[in-house]
């Protein structure tokens, strides 16, 4: 196949989800899963021919498989084009997004959702601007999926959300806003400043040209002091999006008092976009700020394991419990990234993936023990174990996936890590160590919580039973489940593709 052949199959993945919208607000609500699901499975299948298809890459793409080259302007001098492709890395998290999105599909067949097809119609957008992101190759085409996201992800918080979703919703929109447009002014400096290299323009926002100008110092207004607040104004949009601490804030109780849908898509997507961003933007683009900043986002990045471990440790309520425990486990991700080795690298872009799944089947299995008993309040349950001893067991895979037991999806990233900070040439080991303590911590609150929910005395005068697992409900969690053990097993090819 060719590089037209590629570009095109990868257009159909990212554009799929939206010619489902089309046709979820022409057609009734009945049809409006039927065409979701549809228009979240093509996808899943194109991206995993796109993986057979990695080594047909060529160089003069720089390596990406696939690459469209449309200008949006008429105006010979400004060059911004619409550029995707697809490496290693983006290739992997395109694959967890077109994993997961079905699977929420699946999971909300048999809810009797209000404003159903409003619901769907925001799920697919959302899964557009996602994958869009993750494939852009211009900066300023990155910048448009980026704030797509902005408006199904509020949507999906706000109206189906629980009591609390507006402030929710409101603070998430904010966060996200104020953030993105931080990181667009730096974008326009960088295009400006960055099209002398290039004769006949005078504004670019092509990734590779912008990487040649900063590369070597060409261009003097994109080195030294400039390079770092630039970096501050990406890294400060991309912290908000992670979460990284204390840019965390909106965190738990969006993904608390969003609909399920809406928690998966957050906990195990969205924040994804945010060290994504880090690792595609950040690393490549300022060489010379990013040595000096290492140490503080590293610091910040540790800081945010153990408060968000400590947090995790006084929930009462399991999905609190699961965002406070996605915060500390996204600041191992952030350390990979920043401790500047090889390892570390890999195993943060390898824990991206797995903490996606992870967390996703704990929200998943959240939702379903709230749907059978009325609440998530730890303090309100107890004693499933005796009623639903299979159910017990996906709990206890997903939560020692998230323990990060060997094995399981959970320990090869944060082991790369570990590996990785220790060796890094730039930060203190200290940093590693206090890191670990957040290992033992997320073992503590993790199974404190499986054993008081699972093994725990049932509130008294209950008579409640566990009704078991729809076949819906099934379909979403055997697929994760067979990826935690994948990943924990045999991550080797999960790691040649990063």
């Amino acid at each position: 196949m060719g590089t037209e052949t590629h570009t095109l199959l990868l257009n159909i993945v990212i554009f799929t989800p939206l010619v489902g919208v089309i046709l979820i607000a022409l057609l009734g609500a009945k049809q409006s899963k039927w065409v979701a699901l549809l228009t979240t499975l093509i996808p899943l299948g194109i991206t995993l021919q796109l993986f057979s298809l990695m080594g047909e890459a060529t160089a003069e793409n720089h390596d990406y498989l696939g690459f469209a080259s449309l200008s949006w302007f008429s105006q010979p001098d400004i060059d911004i084009k619409y550029i995707i492709g697809m490496d290693g890395t983006s290739g992997l998290m395109g694959l967890l997004t077109v994993i997961l999105f079905p699977l929420i599909v699946g999971y909300m067949w048999t809810r009797n959702l209000q404003q159903s097809k409003l619901f769907y119609m925001m799920l697919l957008l959302l899964q557009t601007g996602v994958l869009g992101f993750f494939f852009s190759l211009d900066l300023l085409v990155f910048y448009v999926f980026f704030e797509l996201v902005l408006i199904p992800g509020s949507f999906l918080i706000g109206i189906w959300g629980d009591e609390n979703r507006g402030k929710a919703s409101l603070k998430f929109f904010i966060y996200t806003l104020v953030g993105s447009l931080v990181m667009l002014i730096a974008i326009l400096y960088m295009g400006i400043h960055a099209a002398t290299l290039k004769e006949g323009i005078t504004f670019t926002t092509d990734y590779f040209l912008i990487q040649e100008a900063i590369e070597g110092g060409k261009i003097p207004e994109l080195a030294g002091s400039a390079q770092a607040w630039l970096l501050a104004a990406f890294a400060i949009s991309f912290a908000i999006k992670a979460p990284l601490f204390p840019f965390h804030t909106w965190q738990p109780s969006a993904y608390a008092s969003s609909s399920i849908g809406g928690s998966v898509v957050l906990a195990g997507v969205l924040s994804k976009m945010g060290a994504y961003g880090f690792v595609r933007f950040c690393l490549p683009l300022f060489p010379e700020a990013v040595p000096d900043a290492a140490p503080l986002l590293a610091t910040l990045a540790v800081i945010g394991i153990i408060y968000g471990a400590y947090m995790a440790v006084i929930q009462t309520d399991i999905k609190r419990l699961i965002a406070f425990s996605s915060l500390s486990h996204m600041g191992f991700i952030i350390l990979g990234i920043f401790a500047m080795t090889e390892e570390a690298l890999d195993g943060a872009i390898l824990q991206m993936f797995a903490h996606g799944v992870s967390t996703a089947a704990m929200f998943l299995l959240a939702d379903m023990v709230e749907v059978r008993f009325g609440t998530r309040d730890i303090r309100d349950l107890g004693g499933i174990a005796a009623l639903a001893p299979v159910f017990t067991t996906m709990f206890l895979i997903s939560t020692m996936a998230s323990v990060g037991l060997p094995g399981l999806s959970g320990f090869v990233g944060e082991f790369l890590i570990m590996v990785g900070a220790f060796d890094s040439g730039i930060l203190s080991p200290t940093l590693a160590i206090v890191a670990a303590v957040g290992v033992i911590l997320a073992a503590i609150y993790l199974l404190n919580m499986f054993r008081k929910v699972m093994f725990g005395p049932r509130p008294d005068g209950s008579t409640q039973t566990f009704p078991p697992l729809a076949a819906n409900e099934w379909s979403v969690m055997l697929p994760l489940l067979i990826l935690m053990f994948w990943i924990g097993l045999y991550a080797t090819p999960f790691l040649e593709i990063i």
